[in-house]
């Protein structure tokens, strides 16, 4: 394996590593707590995020279908209407991403629930939202200005170009959110199973 693969892979590690004691447990809680609601009540659930972070939303929508929640992913064309309740989950690191704001905005004004996932709690996507998730990481846009984070990322930022930090982080938080909410609601593995595609 090159050296520059290995080196990536462990600043990456390290990243998220040190991340879970920059992220706040109150703001995991509440996710958990708002999906929980949404599972309960029959709300729809609407992942949006575009590039590297749509893909992360993408595998966070699968894993809540396995979990039995009525998700949706922005631009498949059997996503559904929103309606006042329902709860959008808006992924972007910088939260300045277009596509992203817009999508957010016209949910609010349907009355929705904005969850942003995103580094930036001052941002634009931030601002609309009901929860902040701060996730992190350095974005495409900007470097970070947080000291802890900066300390965390030390010198080795071009192992990890662009949005990586924040992408990858944002992977394993909500994939640790998908065994807190199989642990609330009690679905095994083997249910998870069940709703699994077996045309692939």
């Amino acid at each position: 394996m090159s050296s520059y693969v290995k080196a990536a892979i462990k600043e990456i590690s390290k990243f998220i590593e040190a991340a879970i004691n920059l992220i706040s447990d109150n703001e995991i809680n509440s996710l958990v707590e708002t999906l929980i609601e949404a599972y309960r009540s029959g709300r729809k659930v609407l992942i949006v995020g575009a590039g590297r972070s749509g893909l992360v939303g993408r595998a966070f929508a699968m894993r809540l279908m396995h979990l039995g929640f009525n998700v949706y992913v922005l631009g498949e064309t059997i996503t559904p209407r929103l309606d006042v309740g329902d709860v959008v989950i808006a992924i972007s690191g910088s939260g300045r991403t277009r596509l992203v704001v817009t999508a957010a905005e016209v949910a609010r004004s349907i009355g929705a629930k904005i969850i942003a996932v995103t580094s930036h709690p001052d941002s634009p996507l931030a601002k609309l939202a009901d929860l902040v998730v701060r996730i992190p990481g350095r974005t495409k846009v900007a470097t970070e200005e947080d000291y802890i984070v900066r300390q965390l990322l030390g010198m080795h930022e071009p192992l990890t170009p662009l949005g990586t930090l924040f992408e990858n982080t944002a992977l394993a938080v909500l994939d640790g959110v998908i065994v807190e909410l199989m642990k609330r609601l009690g679905v095994s593995e083997e249910e998870l199973k069940l709703r699994h595609a077996n045309i692939e």
